[in-house]
């Protein structure tokens, strides 16, 4: 028994201090991590925002930058008509827009064809010549 216990006293314990280095980048960790800690949280991230897709952005085709070009040029080429004293109106799928001169005093009436709504904008003091 004796020479046990000196046995066991005779087995030395060593030991170094223990040194933390942080593995996320953000917090000082080597920042050839982030891919891997990126990759790693996006492959266990199951959530889907809901409302994700009220806010999407979907590209217009060519045709419907078409359209719309053609119809702001058209819309243009009625104001410009009006400096020369010419009234008129457009009508689109969306709305109609008027324009008449009523002794000096221009309106615009729009017309949304989709809700019903409309507007009118009266301009007085416009004198075209």
């Amino acid at each position: 028994m004796v020479g046990i216990c000196a046995l066991s006293l005779s087995i030395h314990a060593t030991g170094s201090e223990l040194l933390y280095e942080p593995v996320n980048p953000s917090f000082g960790g080597d920042p050839l991590n982030t891919t891997h800690l990126w990759n790693h949280a996006n492959a266990i991230n199951d959530y889907e925002d809901p409302d994700s897709e009220l806010y999407s952005y979907e590209e217009e085709s060519a045709l419907d930058n078409l359209a719309s070009s053609l119809e702001s040029r058209l819309i243009s080429q009625l104001l410009a008509d009006i400096g020369n004293g010419n009234t008129g109106q457009l009508e689109t799928d969306d709305y109609f827009l008027n324009v008449v001169d009523n002794n000096g005093t221009l309106t615009v009436q729009i017309v949304d064809k989709i809700s019903g709504e409309s507007s009118e904008i009266m301009v007085s003091g416009l004198n075209p010549d």
